[in-house]
């Protein structure tokens, strides 16, 4: 009997085929652009400003459709904004964090479970009942985070999440998401311009003139940018 190797094949999480859109006739932002992110990985994309970051983003979430080519996400999603003050709709963060299960249409003691246990994940169960606008910025971004993490997201797209926080503020969200995505083995898609947060990343995609023009090791990456 002749032995039979079996190799199994894992589908990447997100999966960006060629893609590409222009806001207006030949002003492409996006122009063959390729990527895959692996299931449990923390993975960054950086790019200079109009390089297509946000643009890919909005197109993974179906915000916007690519013109040509294609993307694919296997697994639920959660959408992080920039600015959480344009995300967080309830007047306090509990509430808030409810507020994202309402289509599932759960028991109450369910709900409050999983709101529970998405506070407690991102450090904020301490902070249920406090109004939204008391929360500092850096606190906001976590809410938007425990949203995805109470609706049992599989993924996660951040959208320069700290480019409004102080730096230690930054540090903090950036290992919060790197802890999250290895201990509840998550996948995250992080767009950045900070060179320090590569330090926090699995694998690190540069963006140039709308395609992909380096993909890899993270520190490489790093030290090749602050050439």
């Amino acid at each position: 009997m002749t032995d039979m190797a079996f190799t199994l094949e894992t589908e990447p999480a997100i999966q960006v085929e060629e893609v590409a859109f222009e806001w207006k006739p030949q002003l492409p932002v996006l122009q063959g652009c390729s990527l895959a992110v692996q299931p449990g990985e923390f993975c960054m994309l950086l790019g200079d400003n109009g390089s297509g970051k946000s643009t890919l983003l909005k197109l993974l979430t179906g915000l916007l459709t690519p013109q040509h080519g294609e993307v694919k996400i296997n697994g639920t999603f959660g959408y992080v904004f920039q600015n959480p003050d344009h995300q967080l709709v309830m007047p306090t963060v509990g509430a808030d964090v409810a507020f994202g299960l309402v289509s599932e249409n759960l028991p109450l003691p369910l709900v409050k479970g999983r709101v529970s246990e998405a506070l407690a994940a991102v450090n904020l169960a301490h902070l249920a009942r406090r109004p939204i606008y008391a929360l500092r910025r850096g606190q906001k971004q976590r809410v938007s985070i425990a949203v995805a993490i109470a609706r049992h997201c599989e993924i996660l797209l951040l959208d320069e999440p700290t480019a409004l926080l102080d730096p230690d503020s930054q540090i903090e969200l950036v290992k919060l998401v790197q802890t999250l995505v290895k201990e509840r083995h998550l996948t995250a898609l992080w767009v950045t311009h900070r060179l320090i947060e590569l330090d926090y990343c699995d694998r690190a995609i540069l963006l140039r003139d709308g395609h992909v023009l380096t993909d890899g090791d993270p520190a490489r990456l790093r030290q090749v940018l602050e050439k």
